[in-house]
């Protein structure tokens, strides 16, 4: 793959992906619907930040931050520790999707990295929901 057509580089590269990410986290911040995701978070999201700049750049086809930093990211193994269901998945979407609408102006790949993502957090979901949820 040409690394000038990367989703990376298609977003707009670190700048934009750091835009993306920081917009992510002021959403999850602020957005009432967000609460059950936010309070999984720490108190300081800048943590959080840093960690989803690194993990996006590499995934993203651009350098690999996080491998680099932490090593392979395991991401299901890495969240076990917090109860996510769909309800946080779907938070966690609702986020995501607020901040690409308003980042990437590529609409095609806006929907592209929609499914990729919705797939990956459903994929993280490690709690059982209620049933009739």
């Amino acid at each position: 793959m040409n690394p000038t057509s990367t989703p990376f580089m298609r977003i707009g590269g670190e700048p934009a992906v750091r835009r993306l990410v920081k917009r992510f986290y002021e959403l999850m911040d602020t957005l009432p619907e967000a609460y059950g995701i936010r309070k999984l978070h720490a108190a300081d999201l800048s943590g959080a930040e840093d960690k989803l700049f690194m993990f996006f750049s590499g995934w993203l086809g651009g350098p690999q931050l996080y491998v680099e930093k932490f090593g392979h990211p395991m991401l299901r193994a890495r969240h076990l520790p917090f109860p996510i269901g769909s309800q946080e998945a779907e938070q966690w979407m609702l986020c995501m999707r607020q901040a690409m609408t308003e980042v990437i102006t590529d609409e095609a790949l806006r929907a592209a990295l929609d499914k990729s993502l919705d797939d990956l957090a459903r994929h993280m979901r490690n709690s059982n929901d209620p049933p009739g949820a």
